[in-house]
């Protein structure tokens, strides 16, 4: 994903999320990430209000297991094993909002373990990857302890200086932004699928009824999908419709 050359402020975090420009025009995480503003997440969590996989309100919503999935612990063989491409929208997804963000979770597909911010444990399946790159490309930016799920939950080569750069520029912020508008999931398609990695497309759409999709990567690595960050991340790309893709969406 290509970093925008539109660069309003010194020390902007590179991301595919956190460019000026798709922020601003599109914001779907709904922070400014150039003076480091991460967005508050509302979503309720469990008693102990920590960051690993206590049982949360969107789990149980879901069906998933009940805390049954600790920090650290293997994943667990999930009931999906459907190997097609999905041409209809998945069946049997619970959409729960993540602070302003409606995300998707499936007893049969995953995530296993769901925390205040880290959802983890997918099926090694496309309705598996599907859910990994639309929970993990929002929790990594606006999860509170977001430093864990990039660390946990992301690689490649663009992943260090994502946080080394969103760490100096949380720690050099002075005011605080409006937050921008936030998007939501519309619509998907796959551009690869194999054993080891997925390349999906995600239409996003704002409140302007704007629409843009984003293209990632999820790998399976060590039991799991990973979210990658390349080094030269490719700037989302403005859509008319959703001709071509899958209408998929929870708000």
């Amino acid at each position: 994903m290509a970093e925008s050359g539109d660069r309003a402020v010194v020390g902007e975090p590179r991301s595919p999320w956190l460019s000026t420009g798709f922020v601003l025009a599109a914001a779907f995480i709904g922070f400014i990430a150039v003076i480091g503003t991460v967005l508050a997440v509302t979503s309720d969590t469990s008693a102990s209000g920590g960051s690993g996989t206590a049982e949360t309100p969107a789990a149980r919503a879901a069906g998933l297991p009940s805390g049954s999935v600790t920090d650290g612990a293997a994943c667990p063989e999930l009931a999906d094993n459907e190997q097609d491409l999905p041409t209809s929208a998945p069946a049997d997804v619970t959409w729960t909002l993540y602070g302003s963000v409606a995300l998707p979770s499936s007893k049969e597909a995953g995530p296993a373990a769901a925390g205040k911010d880290v959802a983890r444990c997918y099926a090694h399946t496309p309705v598996g990857a599907l859910l990994a790159t639309s929970q993990i490309s929002v929790r990594y930016l606006a999860a509170d302890d977001w430093l864990k799920v990039t660390r946990t939950q992301t690689v490649g080569a663009g992943r260090d200086a994502y946080i080394t750069d969103r760490t100096e520029a949380e720690e050099t912020a002075t005011s605080a932004g409006d937050g921008g508008s936030h998007g939501q999931i519309a619509g998907f398609r796959f551009v690869t699928y194999n054993d080891t990695t997925a390349v999906i497309q995600t239409v996003w759409r704002f409140p302007d009824g704007q629409m843009q999709a984003a293209t990632t990567t999820v790998l399976w690595q060590d039991g799991d999908w990973r979210l990658e960050y390349p080094a030269d991340p490719a700037d989302p790309a403005p859509v008319d419709s959703l001709a071509g893709y899958t209408q998929w969406g929870g708000v």
